[in-house]
């Protein structure tokens, strides 16, 4: 049993900044890719947010987050950090880390995100106005 570890999330005042975290196994950290999907809503699709792909070391952003999110790595503990600056009403929802060493592309797109086989629990990002 895969098991990825979400941590972070929270509530803040437009404009302010949180941050998301998401510990995998080091076979993923090595040579597979995480990636980042929220859903707004219950009847909304979720929406690729952030990713990375440990193989060539690229991140990847959705229009939204470009420019105020970024993903950093911490080595000594096979964790990555989304940081969410300027954070804006319309960036509330649950926020799921997911990862595969089978990496799709582009990982952002909920159709090959779904294919990711390891998930997080998902957490609740608040952004009030």
């Amino acid at each position: 049993q895969v098991e990825l570890v979400e941590s972070g999330g929270g509530s803040v005042q437009a404009g302010g900044s949180l941050s998301l975290s998401c510990r995998v196994p080091t076979n993923i950290y090595l040579r597979g890719c995480v990636g980042w999907h929220r859903r707004q809503a219950p009847e909304k699709e979720r929406e690729g947010v952030a990713g990375f792909y440990f193989g060539v070391d690229k991140a990847y952003y959705s229009d939204s987050a470009r420019g105020r999110f970024t993903i950093s790595l911490d080595n000594s503990k096979n964790t990555l950090t989304l940081e969410m600056n300027d954070l804006k009403p319309e960036d509330t929802g649950v926020y799921y880390c997911a990862a595969d060493t089978t990496c799709p592309f582009p990982l952002l797109r909920a159709a090959k995100f779904q294919q990711l086989s390891y998930w997080g629990q998902g957490t609740q990002v608040t952004v009030s106005s």
